[in-house]
């Protein structure tokens, strides 16, 4: 179901049926989860462009931002790279607002209603997902992972607040609390797979499809419980059980590969099913992979799509995919970068410093020779020895990456036969997709603030080869996403960009935009 404002009574209704045990812990999470999406929130009236936020003054404790009908919003100094939940309270003129969603109902923008129940929806959820964690922060420091490793979906499954910066960070609409409990990562479920038969004269398919989900002339299609009850509504033959991972929509089987099924809800930003177009790419992007892999000196693994197969249709689709773990060698860890926040890791400089140095060597590097990778935190996995060394980055899901023919051209590489969104030869596209994730993104997250980000890209950028792209990094402001705009501009398809501070610099904004 669509929970609409009063999502969080809703939560707790369905938890007095489902989970009663669970209620003191949500119920006292609320206030912490309401002030972690309003910070999200807070971030994107601060730095994006809004239409009708038409200026921002910062004061000597605050940051004033001036609305297009008059009114004025009051609130902190925004830290576009910090991840703690700071923003408790804004002042909508004199009336504070401690919830985000009610925040969104009185600005009364365009778009404002539907995106307040996302918002509504996020504390929801998020609140849940916190009240249902019992991972403490640990590191098994000098402890060889064959004796004590956590399996990649464990560490995933540790990650409860999900995207550091989008204020949907836990938006799951269509999903009720039996289906967040049931098919959530934080919640740590074991997932039924199904399939689905489909004629294999009706289906595309790239890569080796296994015997395993073939039947005479029919290939067996693995679908999500969710999808094959709320969106193909019909009955499909039991699988296997899985452990979902990160993105909720791709498990891992037992000693098998990870499963991307597609799942036709919107999580954050975006549906998440699996176009015809990425079934088709699948194959050649992994060759591609292997090959700009081959030239990144050991540094850089990326998990191959073994097979894809699509029923021409974005809700009826899915792909194998190596897992992580097949690049840890023995006595090393593999894990996303979205997970080091729950580690027991050095938060220190030194420490960020030679993750940061190490992620952009490597995306550096792959952006020359000419693919722009999308290294956010959960794409992009790190390989650590024992003691929490970082040694070689993992990369996963090539559905969105930016190829640029013409630098691989310039390499001697040859372009894959492809067309379409994933290609382009802008220089600011390029840039904005491997920015955009990874600095803004993962290593951001990482850090935790624009201090500690600036801290330690002062510390690795110095040890860069100088190249066109990182003098752009240097010199220019940082690309982000525009998450909040997305969401109140339906009308406007693709992503929209904003410009950050430069972590570098992060010189004050001017007083007024």
């Amino acid at each position: 179901m669509h929970r609409p404002p009063t999502a969080e009574a809703e939560v707790v209704e369905e938890l007095t049926t489902l989970r009663p045990a669970l209620l003191p812990r949500y119920t006292a999470e609320l206030p912490g989860a309401r002030a972690a999406v309003l910070t999200r929130l807070w971030r994107a009236l601060a730095h994006e462009p809004l239409p009708w936020v038409t200026g921002r003054v910062r004061g000597a404790h605050s940051l004033a931002l001036r609305l297009a009908d008059g009114r004025t919003l009051y609130g902190p100094h925004a830290d576009p790279y910090a991840t703690s939940a700071y923003v408790t309270g804004v002042r909508l003129d004199r009336e504070r607002h401690v919830d985000p969603a009610g925040l969104m109902t009185a600005l009364g923008v365009p778009h404002a209603a539907g995106f307040a129940a996302e918002l509504a929806g996020s504390v929801a959820s998020l609140a849940l997902s916190r009240a249902d964690a019992d991972h403490p922060k640990e590191w098994p420091v000098g402890v060889p992972p064959a004796e004590g490793r956590r399996r990649d979906w464990e560490w995933e499954q540790r990650v409860t607040d999900g995207h550091p910066y989008h204020p949907n960070c836990r938006s799951r609409p269509g999903f009720s609390v039996a289906d967040e409990l049931a098919y959530g990562p934080e919640h740590r479920p074991v997932v039924k797979l199904g399939t689905v038969p489909v004629p294999a004269d009706g289906c595309l398919v790239t890569g080796d499809w296994p015997e395993e989900l073939r039947d005479g002339e029919r290939l067996l299609v693995p679908v999500h419980p969710w999808q094959a009850d709320h969106v193909l509504k019909r009955s499909y033959a039991p699988w296997r059980a899985a452990r979902p991972l990160l993105s909720l929509r791709t498990l891992a089987l037992p000693d098998g590969p990870h499963v991307k099924t597609a799942l036709s809800a919107r999580l954050t930003s975006s549906v998440r099913d699996i176009s015809p177009y990425s079934v088709q790419a699948a194959a050649p992007l992994s060759d591609l992979a292997e090959e700009l892999a081959a030239r990144s000196d050991g540094l850089l693994h990326v998990t191959r799509t073994l097979g894809a197969v699509s029923a021409h249709s974005p809700d009826l689709a899915a792909l194998l995919r190596e897992p992580p773990e097949t690049y840890a060698a023995a006595g090393e860890w593999v894990l996303p970068v979205a997970a080091l926040a729950t580690t027991g890791l050095p938060d220190s400089t030194a420490w960020t410093a030679a993750f940061a140095r190490l992620a952009l060597t490597v995306g550096l590097r792959l952006l020359d020779l000419g693919v722009a990778l999308e290294a956010h935190g959960q794409n992009l996995l790190v390989v650590l020895a024992a003691d929490g060394t970082p040694l070689r980055l993992v990369y996963r899901d090539l559905a969105d990456v930016r190829i640029s023919p013409a630098r691989l051209t310039r390499h001697g590489i040859t372009p894959p036969p492809l067309a379409g969104r994933l290609v382009t030869d802008d220089e600011t596209a390029l840039r904005r997709k491997l920015f955009g994730s990874l600095v803004a993104g993962a290593l951001a997250g990482t850090a935790g603030s624009g201090p500690a980000l600036g801290a330690a890209l002062s510390a690795a950028v110095p040890d860069l080869p100088d190249t066109s792209d990182l003098r752009a990094l240097r010199e220019g402001p940082l690309p982000a996403k525009a998450l909040t705009l997305m969401r109140l501009s339906p009308q406007t398809p693709g992503d929209q960009w904003t410009s950050l501070p430069n972590p570098l610099v992060l010189e004050p904004a001017p007083s007024d935009q």
